[in-house]
């Protein structure tokens, strides 16, 4: 295990926040400028980790569609995951307590990332119709359904905001499941672990369309069911658990 590449991590984050501070002071501001550095600093920070990933299952849908991209989350490493396996434009919808680190915060407002304050309900509602224009101006948006990093490494039960959002946004879920990334870098942890192959299992797309708003728990359990398909069977949860906002 090893410790030191966690200084690399810091140093390649700080790298795209501040020329992205810079430009936005300047009016220099451009999606692509942000594309390229999101998609450049993932690279590196998989790299930072000797990581390998594993692609498989349906292939990857092409660029021209846009989602609402949910997955399980065991690791601060999924979001660059996700960023080297589907590229493409993607932001994603964080908690409001990321929004509070110096520096990176601006630089995430600056480039479209989605503040998500979960303890302001209306607030939230707000952010999510706000990010579902963003969808259909273009952007990919990643979230989490569990809400935050598994300790465990077992798929949580899932909130309903994600939903809120395809359901606004008028667009398909991309369900991904992603295994083996806690153990680089597990949540609440440290001690990063370089080396390793993470497997990430693409699912095909499901429209909340056939669903309906009045059946959006249906829809929830649908997309937990098939993102737990990829999952070793010890780390699928309760299928049963139900939506929490």
């Amino acid at each position: 295990m090893a410790f030191r590449h966690l200084p690399n991590v810091l140093y390649e984050t700080a790298r795209i926040s501040i020329p992205t501070l810079i430009d936005a002071h300047r009016g220099r501001s451009s999606h692509e400028t942000f594309d390229a550095r999101l998609f450049d600093w993932s690279g590196r920070i998989l790299r930072c980790a000797d990581a390998k990933l594993d692609i498989v299952g349906v292939p990857i849908p092409p660029p021209s569609e846009y989602f609402v991209i949910m997955s399980n989350h065991q690791s601060l490493y999924d979001i660059p995951i996700i960023y080297q396996t589907l590229k493409r434009r993607i932001r994603m919808v964080a908690k409001s307590e990321l929004f509070n680190v110096p520096i990176w915060s601006q630089a995430m407002r600056e480039s479209g990332m989605v503040e998500l304050n979960r303890k302001d309900r209306r607030a939230a509602l707000e952010s999510l119709k706000n990010a579902g224009a963003q969808v259909r101006q273009g952007f990919n948006l990643w979230i989490a359904p569990e809400g935050t990093r598994s300790r465990t490494g077992v798929l949580g039960p899932f909130k309903s905001g994600g939903f809120h959002l395809a359901m606004e946004a008028g667009v398909r879920i991309l369900p991904i499941t992603i295994v083996n990334s806690g153990k680089i870098l597990p949540a609440k942890g440290y001690v990063m672990t370089p080396g390793l192959t993470v497997t990430v299992v693409i699912h095909e797309p499901i429209d909340p369309k056939e669903y309906g708003r009045k059946r959006k728990e249906d829809l929830l359990h649908k997309v937990r069911e098939v993102i737990a398909s990829g999952l070793p069977q010890e780390l699928r949860g309760d299928s049963g658990e139900v939506a929490k906002d």
